[in-house]
């Protein structure tokens, strides 16, 4: 059985993350050489060292989650679990959390530095993936199926707001809307979805209303029509993502030897790790992560189509919707389409809590996709099914 497992797994996925979680390892290297000695002090291969420990770490854990029993996360207690620990992390976060990049959201312990929302993307992922796959009988019983799960995530997005990081607000929200969508309910019902988000945003811009609509925040709107006239103050990271985009070209300067990086381009190895990438490898290189990623995003979708599972199909729809909105709203930024917003980018910027949150959602979407492919090959043998708190295991005479 355990064999048959193995060969259902699919491996293409597996490669397209490891080739861009590689391709990522060289770029935060070559980005992050100056800033590391000029702006911290350090190594030159400071951030190199650690995001090569936290891609090992990532390995070690996509490994284990690829082979845990997906349908074991829809378990009454575990999420019960999930739903109460992720509130009380963000509480602590909004009392106590530490401040960087102008948002109270992480946690230090030693030299480590955590951000806890992005594991909160996933819990919110879980939690309505299997609410939504449990109310599929009266889905489109608006005060019943619909609106329950949606108080967790209200709350959520509340916690968040507050620290202020609107850029994980927006996200969730996104993806969240994705899975609603997809949940089998009426679009009659998804109307009345909208306009009642749209009442209980109200009284959220009121509360927090003078942290969503600063200064600095405004200004980048501002800068968007033309960031050179603002060069020297608020467009400064827009105009010099400009300049290393367009002197890329379509060969690109080589690699190692961008010039934004030194100095000139804001933490080039986290938010703008793409307009380094631009810069040194051109077209290419931007085509090349472009590519690998749209390919992760469809296959996630491709798999939420194959299940069968509601609860496995909701679960490959979220984590798809959370790579392909992050990605966009990164890469939009980083090219002037949309404000910034301080969003790394899947799988290739710099940072320990991002990359190990993507090895853990990978790894459930590779254990969903596993499970579709071993029940489409193996459904027409003769093999019994026991059912162990909620999981499916194949079993021989």
């Amino acid at each position: 059985m355990f064999k048959k497992m193995l060969k259902s797994y699919d491996y293409t996925l597996v490669i397209a993350i490891v080739l861009l979680s590689l391709f990522g390892l060289i770029m935060v290297y070559s980005a992050s050489m100056a800033t590391a000695v000029q702006r911290y002090g350090v190594s030159s291969d400071y951030f190199y060292q650690k995001q090569k420990l936290f891609l090992i770490l990532a390995a070690i854990i996509f490994v284990l989650t690829a082979l845990f029993p997906y349908k074991i996360l829809k378990n009454k207690r575990v999420l019960m679990t999930t739903v109460f620990s992720s509130l009380v992390v963000l509480m602590i976060l909004t009392l106590f959390g530490h401040v960087a990049g102008g948002a109270q959201s992480w946690i230090r312990i030693g030299p480590l530095s955590i951000e806890p929302s992005e594991f909160i993307k996933l819990c919110v992922i879980i939690y309505l993936s299997a609410v939504y796959a449990k109310k599929q009988h009266y889905i489109n019983h608006f005060n019943k199926g619909i609106a329950p799960p949606l108080i967790y995530l209200g709350l959520v997005c509340m916690l968040i707001a507050a620290q202020p990081d609107f850029g994980t607000v927006e996200i969730i929200l996104l993806f969240a809307a994705a899975m609603v969508f997809s949940s089998g309910m009426s679009f009659k019902n998804f109307g009345k979805l909208g306009l009642f988000a749209g009442i209980s945003a109200i009284p959220i811009v009121l509360i927090f209303h003078n942290k969503i609509f600063t200064a600095k925040r405004m200004s980048r709107f501002a800068v968007l029509q033309d960031p050179f006239k603002y060069q020297q103050t608020s467009g400064y990271h827009l105009a010099n993502s400009y300049i290393a985009i367009g002197s890329g070209g379509i060969n690109g300067l080589g690699l190692g030897r961008g010039i934004e990086k030194l100095g000139y381009l804001p933490e080039p190895h986290t938010d703008f790790i793409m307009a380094v990438i631009a810069e040194e490898l051109g077209i290419w290189g931007v085509g090349f992560v472009i590519l690998i990623l749209a390919y992760i995003v469809l296959k996630g979708f491709h798999i939420a189509l194959q299940c069968k599972d509601p609860f496995g199909s909701l679960l490959a729809i979220g984590i798809s919707s959370m790579i392909g909105i992050q990605a966009f709203i990164n890469l939009a930024g980083v090219s002037g389409l949309i404000a910034l917003a301080g969003v790394p980018l899947p799988f290739v910027s710099y940072g320990g809590s991002s990359l190990i949150q993507l090895a853990i959602a990978m790894g459930i979407l590779v254990n969903v996709s596993m499970f579709v492919t071993y029940e489409k090959k193996f459904k027409n043998k003769q093999e019994q099914l026991k059912i162990n708190r909620g999981n499916v295991y194949p079993i021989r005479d």
